[in-house]
């Protein structure tokens, strides 16, 4: 199988990427030393609920940092399909997750720089930036803000249900990390595309590099055109008309 490297993900999508994961996961275990402190006992709750609390806020600038980058650079449209065969398409790829990559089957889909998410990834992650990642900020920020706005969480039910609404979402983030975390070591490696997160660089099927690679931040387009293997040449340069031969004047 021929493969070729493509320069996937931007530096600022990887920082991203990674400063998310680091807040969900310290958010996860705060939140249950705060919700269970005796089974879990590794900052004090005071220190767990403060610290959740920060690490809420920064969650929300960071969130809304990623959209404006997506927004901004048109990225965004990675997220959403405009293909009546959505639909099809999604039974196809859970078909792969559940049946057809254990049998060595091919993937139903491309992946390439202008396609980097099937449609089950593009579904999951509309649901989990905008459904369940507002949910949690908005019902923690009425937690926090009980105090404070008493008449209104009153009017939402107090806080029984806000908290049970708070801790739902707060398993279903551990669910879609384990299930996030799984998937990655489908790859052509288990390591392929964890290492593809780190260094920006991913290793593709011939053919399947929909888009021209984009260029890492920093580095300047070298000259010359491209030959068979997609590395590019230099140009020879041009012989000058009318030189002289050997031994004339």
């Amino acid at each position: 199988m021929t493969t070729v490297r493509v320069y996937m993900y931007t530096r600022y999508e990887r920082i991203w990427h990674w400063l998310q994961a680091v807040l969900i996961l310290a958010l996860i275990v705060t939140g249950i030393e705060i919700h269970a402190p005796g089974a879990l006992r590794l900052l004090g709750f005071e220190t767990a609920v403060e610290l959740h609390r920060l690490l809420g806020f920064v969650l929300i600038a960071n969130a809304f940092l990623g959209f404006f980058y997506n927004l901004t650079t048109g990225e965004i449209k990675q997220y959403f399909s405009s293909s009546p065969d959505y639909v099809s398409m999604a039974a196809r790829q859970a078909a792969y997750y559940l049946r057809g990559m254990f049998r060595g089957e091919p993937h139903p889909f491309e992946k390439g720089r202008d396609k980097k998410l099937n449609p089950l990834q593009k579904t999951t992650y509309v649901i989990i930036l905008n459904v369940l990642l507002p949910l949690q900020v908005i019902t923690g920020l009425l937690l926090w803000g009980t105090q404070n706005w008493p008449r209104f969480v009153g009017d939402l039910g107090g806080l029984a249900p806000l908290a049970a609404v708070h801790t739902i979402g707060s398993w279903l983030f551990p669910a879609f990390v384990i299930m996030h975390v799984y998937l990655t070591t489908t790859g052509p490696s288990p390591a392929a595309h964890i290492r593809a997160m780190v260094t920006g660089w991913e290793e593709l099927e011939a053919g399947h590099t929909t888009g021209a690679p984009a260029r890492p931040e920093g580095t300047h387009r070298p000259r010359g055109r491209r030959n068979a293997t997609g590395r590019r040449r230099r140009s020879r340069p041009k012989e000058r008309s009318g030189t002289r031969e050997k031994g004339t004047q």
